[in-house]
């Protein structure tokens, strides 16, 4: 997938993840999202963060850094969850169609973000946001290379992955099959609909 296409899904994404902020009640901004200490308004902070942190934000960041990758990402992320909903909304209308990204990651990081995060807001609070497949598929690629971050390191090499909604398949060993949304889900240590994935090397729920 070339440039242009990448960022096309990313800013999609974005603008749906977007559509479906401004429809909360002031309630569900507070409400726990799929990412552990998380909010909705913690998780809507991130995914728009990468549209403008610079070089300076990321010097400001180090010494947290000290404590490990994700431990600085979760600091980091409630510091910026503090902000007003309408100053959210803002940048998401601000940054619309920005193609800056975090100066130490790829294209693919704020894809990865998009697409994963717009779920972690989405699921709990009962609402679907879909996934372009072929979308999904550079993202779970993207997650599979990334997945010691993530916790499922284990996982996805023990096991083949197969989409059944686009030409994708990773891995060997029991088999676990499904939407790329859902294969997307589990190689990032979130847990797919109930159902959605079949196979013996399905991990067990809970």
């Amino acid at each position: 997938m070339d440039r242009d296409t990448v960022w096309r899904h990313i800013h999609d994404q974005r603008r749906a993840l977007a559509g479906t902020l401004a429809d909360l009640a002031p309630e569900e901004w507070e409400h726990e999202s799929l990412c552990p200490g998380w909010t909705v308004r913690d998780v809507a902070a991130h995914v728009i963060s990468t549209a403008h942190v610079g070089v300076v934000d990321l010097l400001r960041m180090a010494p947290s850094f000290r404590h490990g990758y994700n431990r600085a990402i979760f600091l980091e992320t409630k510091k910026l969850g503090r902000a007003p909903v309408v100053e959210i909304l803002a940048d998401y209308e601000r940054y619309d169609g920005s193609r800056h990204h975090v100066a130490t990651t790829t294209t693919l990081e704020p894809l990865l973000d998009a697409l994963v995060h717009s779920q972690d807001v989405a699921r709990p609070l009962g609402r679907r946001l879909d996934l372009h497949p072929q979308a999904a598929a550079i993202a779970a690629d993207r997650a599979r290379l990334l997945s010691p971050f993530f916790g499922t390191f284990r996982l996805v090499r023990s096991v083949r992955m197969v989409a059944t909604d686009t030409d994708w398949t990773r891995g060997s060993g029991p088999l676990v099959e499904g939407p790329i949304s859902e294969l997307l889900m589990l190689t990032t240590g979130r847990t797919p609909y109930p159902g959605s994935l079949s196979g013996e090397g399905v991990p067990p729920a809970g």
